[in-house]
């Protein structure tokens, strides 16, 4: 499958978690400006298996780092957001993932 995001942040709302590495914590924590403790205070949580710690979300289940500007979803760590964020949806996905991503939708009226 030939995929091009489309950037409509979809896929950065809703409810769910992103997981974060050592490295992925580190590279946050300096682009942010941030020593890693207070980064992991500030912007982190426990994942439910206990075993990775977790972007934590806004109120509405956005990722905490997806803001509006003029009118368009923004990544506010793009250059260097997690792995996880990266693959999706060619290396993981959701159920349904084609229905509230942008560019799935135009996907699928290909097909």
């Amino acid at each position: 499958m030939t995929f091009h995001c489309r950037r409509c942040g979809n896929c950065c709302r809703g409810a769910g978690f992103v997981r974060l590495s050592a490295a992925e914590i580190t590279a946050i924590s300096v682009y942010l400006g941030l020593d890693e403790l207070r980064f992991i205070e500030q912007f982190t949580r426990l994942a439910p298996d206990r075993g990775a710690l977790a972007l934590i979300d806004q109120p509405d289940e956005s990722c905490i780092f997806l803001e509006e500007r003029e009118g368009a979803p923004t990544c506010l760590i793009e250059p260097v957001k997690p792995r996880q964020c990266r693959d999706f949806p060619l290396v993981w996905n959701f159920p349904g993932w084609e229905r509230v991503c942008a560019a799935g939708k135009d996907e699928q009226k290909k097909s």
